[in-house]
């Protein structure tokens, strides 16, 4: 630990020098990090949905660059967080399931920024699973908020109205857990933990200070239960969301906890969801009309993320642990006036690993050599519209891990054992699986041609790059079967192998 902090700080101390990974003398940015939980880029009115209203992202679409294939590294809280603030494949840092801690050894960009001369904060969710700091100064969270809601005490609610009961996943039914209900959260918008997070962010930015400052603020909505205000109920009517249909492969691969929703329990879920993530987005909104009024709007970079993505009924799965667009594919937003234009959209393949070397560039700072992720500064300034060839994830609960590129997609899924994270489907485990889908020709991903002799070239081609990737990113190289057989090392490789084992149920 105290080897690897002293090499930040060395490095810290060659920032101004130029380096081939992009150090310069121009003058620091704040970097202002917008992360919302479970945020899917299609229930965003800045990537074209009309149902949902979220001005505020919007409008911090509006005042930079869409990203409109973004991917997250792995559709799980954990894996995906403690990869995208250190820049680096969740299975290289060894946090592939949702309780494993994230190491101490691993840099994030928060420590980099510190090391660097920014004071640094974090509020709301970080999922380090641990008790360290990770390089931020001040940590905000749930203990903060039932401190402050103690001390000046709740305000009532509106008599006869219906209110969610206590989360309760896989123990109650998943219509109550995921709020099929479509009920609002006991609590008024003044007292809810989201508005707390928000306004204490809101004063971080407004605080008098001659550093630069690097803000995480990161939301719990719109996770289940898809929590909202009482003041937000019923903005939405149930009855007009489509119920999204299952495709012919789909029965074999729904988790058994879905099978017996209704069509009117799965339409509460997603305006449930869509209510939540409109409340988020009011949140979104105190954060960044306290950057505009601190004055230091125009020398922040503004980065927005959901942490991954969401399925709302599709292929009939309410969730995200699976390697489906919908789970994967979140919306990605930069802004940072004077540098990035306004109104820009890419739909170059990206990775959220991707995120570290960009802020990094666009603070004028060195990037460290172990970070795996490649700056979308060049993407952002119109300098190219070119970025990645492919792009991986991997859901290493369920052993499984996929590849696209532009057309392209490959899923491999080991199948050799029941899954622990409360989505098994309760059906006789299939062994070896692999699905090929034509996204130009299917994009929702209905058809798989795995078996189709016409493809086997192709096949063979994607899953030698699977082969390539789990080798180069592998923690344990060493323990690498040494064979040619390709499914041998798939076989080997997906199956967790964290700092920590995990494998317990979790959301």
């Amino acid at each position: 630990m105290i080897l690897r902090l002293t090499a930040i700080l060395l490095l810290a101390a060659c920032f101004p020098v130029s380096s081939t990974r992009g150090a310069t003398e121009q003058p620091r940015p704040n970097v202002l990090f917008i992360c919302a939980d479970d945020h899917a880029a299609y229930v965003t009115g800045a990537y074209g949905n009309k149902l949902v209203r979220t001005p505020n992202i919007d409008r911090l679409a509006e005042g930079g660059i869409r990203f409109d294939r973004a991917y997250s590294n792995a559709p799980i809280c954990s894996a995906s967080r403690g990869s995208f603030i250190t820049g680096r494949y969740p299975r290289t840092i060894g946090v592939t399931q949702l309780r494993t801690p994230l190491p101490a050894e691993e840099a994030t960009l928060a420590e980099i920024l510190k090391a660097a001369g920014y004071d640094t904060a974090a509020i709301g969710k970080t999922h380090f699973n641990n008790s360290l700091q990770h390089g931020y100064d001040r940590l905000i969270n749930h203990p903060q908020h039932r401190k402050w809601l103690k001390q000046r005490g709740a305000k009532p609610l509106p008599k006869g109205i219906d209110v969610l009961p206590r989360w309760k996943p896989f123990r109650d039914h998943a219509r109550v857990w995921l709020n099929g209900m479509y009920d609002p959260f006991a609590a008024v918008d003044d007292d809810m933990p989201g508005t707390f997070f928000a306004n204490e962010a809101a004063e971080f930015i407004e605080q008098d200070r001659r550093r630069p400052f690097f803000l995480f603020i990161s939301l719990y909505e719109p996770h289940s239960p898809f929590r909202f205000p009482v003041e937000f109920a019923d903005r939405h009517d149930p009855g007009k969301f489509p119920v999204a249909k299952v495709g012919p492969d789909d029965d074999a691969q729904i988790p058994a906890i879905f099978r017996d929703l209704s069509d009117a329990e799965k339409q509460g879920i997603t305006a449930s969801y869509y209510t939540s993530v409109e409340f988020m987005d009011k949140n979104v909104g105190l954060v960044l009309d306290a950057l505009q009024r601190s004055g230091q709007a125009d020398n922040t970079l503004v980065v927005y993320i959901g942490d991954h993505g969401y399925m709302l009924g599709h292929h009939g799965r309410f969730e995200k642990h699976c390697s489906f667009e919908q789970a994967n594919r979140a919306p990605l937003l930069l802004r940072l006036p004077g540098k990035i234009a306004t109104g820009g959209s890419t739909d170059a393949l990206t990775e959220f690993i991707d995120i570290v070397p960009t802020v990094l560039d666009f603070c004028g700072l060195a990037t460290p050599d172990n970070v795996q992720g490649r700056s979308l500064a060049a993407l952002a300034t119109g300098k190219t519209n070119c970025h990645r060839p492919r792009i991986f994830v991997e859901y290493a609960q369920n052993d499984e891990v996929m590849v696209r590129d532009d057309r392209w997609k490959l899923v491999f899924i080991r199948g050799k054992r029941r899954r622990t994270d409360g989505y098994d489907t309760e059906l006789p485990l299939p062994g070896h699986k692999l699905k090929l889908y034509d996204l130009a020709a299917d994009p929702g991903e209905m058809h798989n041609l795995a078996d189709d002799p016409k493809q086997k070239d192709r096949v063979d081609h994607y899953v030698g790059l699977l082969v390539e990737f789990l080798k180069r990113t592998s923690r344990q190289p060493d323990l690498i079967p040494k064979t040619d057989d390709p499914m041998v090392v798939l076989d080997h490789c997906v199956q967790p192998r964290d700092v920590l084992a995990a494998g317990k149920k979790g959301n």
